[in-house]
């Protein structure tokens, strides 16, 4: 794999496209012109014209799409059609699971999920699980957070508001008792202290990605969670189901946008338990970061961008170097955390 399409030129895939760009010869893709000078080619163009994409695809050894988890299909088939390693954020569970059938066919990789949650927090958890002889229980949660926050939601919209909406709409899979089903999300609301300072989190879907198939019957209780500021949940739900702004997303995402821009001092906070039993003695294992802004190249990047970034483009060279499987899907809780972080982009994370 020498030649990637980065599709999406916003802030992350901007990212990606840089960071990739160190070792592959990397062309973006995007329906708009880039808001700031980028060190690879961009090639406009629309990806909802089947033709068009196709054409462009068909010059490049692997793609990675950085869009908005809707957008995602007609590249991952194309993809598959051409037979390019495909790489995607999405957290979305339909997407997914499509992407999926197409790997069983495909003549190369299909790794959608390959950002935070699902992504790094599944590679974290399944690390640590590999510590225990038995398994009692895995709780994952990510929190991707304005430093100073303001107003009563105490967030700010640094991620795609589609994806944060869908991940609060649609439900949530979970072990619990030992059984596979599914919770709502917004629901599950505990209380978490990260350094003197309390938080809430709640489940939200996506972003266990394949894992509950993966450990079932292995855990008792397995489940990822959303960290907020206390009083976020609340309020969303108060958005949309008493306001029923569910059923009218585009212009939950227009208020939400405009309410909540960007803040350039956020935070990523990435924590992850695992209980269970080594012999005979029952043990705790966690790990926990809270990853800040930092400069790439001369250039300030917000937390979620580079960690997001460097997630996906760790995977890709996992990959180019043979170090994962070369066709068919892949697990993000398959990917060894060790061989991850000695990649040149998973060392971000070590600090």
């Amino acid at each position: 794999m020498n030649k990637i399409l980065v599709v999406g030129m916003g802030k992350v895939g901007s990212l990606v496209g840089i960071l990739l760009n160190k070792r592959f010869t990397v062309t973006g893709f995007d329906k708009f012109k880039p808001s700031r000078d980028l060190p690879f080619p961009v090639v406009l163009g629309d990806v909802t014209d089947e033709a068009t994409l196709r054409l462009v695809l068909a010059d490049f050894d692997g793609v990675v799409s950085c869009l908005p988890y809707n957008l995602n299909l007609p590249i991952a088939k194309t993809a598959w059609e051409l037979g390019l390693h495909y790489f995607d954020l999405t957290e979305d569970v339909p997407t997914t699971t499509a992407i999926r059938t197409m790997a069983e066919t495909a003549r190369s990789v299909m790794a959608p999920q390959c950002g935070l949650a699902p992504g790094l927090i599944g590679i974290v958890g399944a690390d640590l699980a590999k510590r225990f002889t038995r398994l009692r229980d895995i709780e994952l949660r990510v929190g991707a957070l304005p430093r100073y926050p303001n107003g009563l939601l105490g967030y700010s919209f640094t991620w795609s508001p589609a994806g944060v909406i869908n991940e609060y709409l649609n439900d949530c899979e979970v072990i619990a008792n030992g059984v596979c089903k599914t919770v709502p999300a917004l629901d599950g609301i505990e209380v978490i202290n990260i350094e003197g300072q309390e938080f809430e989190a709640f489940s939200t879907s996506g972003g266990l990605g394949t894992m509950c198939e993966t450990y079932a019957g292995r855990v008792d209780t397995l489940n990822y969670k959303t960290i907020r500021y206390p009083g976020h949940a609340k309020l969303m739900r108060f958005l949309l189901y008493e306001l029923i702004l569910k059923d009218k997303r585009v212009l939950l995402e227009q208020i939400l946008t405009e309410a909540k821009p960007p803040v350039q001092a956020d935070v990523v906070y990435v924590y992850a338990v695992v209980e269970g039993w080594k012999g005979a003695l029952l043990e705790r294992e966690e790990f926990f970061r809270a990853y800040h802004p930092r400069d790439i190249d001369g250039q300030p990047w917000r937390a979620i961008s580079w960690t997001t970034a460097g997630s996906v483009a760790a995977v890709v060279e996992l990959v180019a170097d043979g170090l994962l499987p070369q066709h068919g899907f892949i697990k993000q809780e398959e990917i060894p955390l060790g061989l991850f972080l000695e990649t040149q982009n998973g060392a971000f994370f070590k600090n």
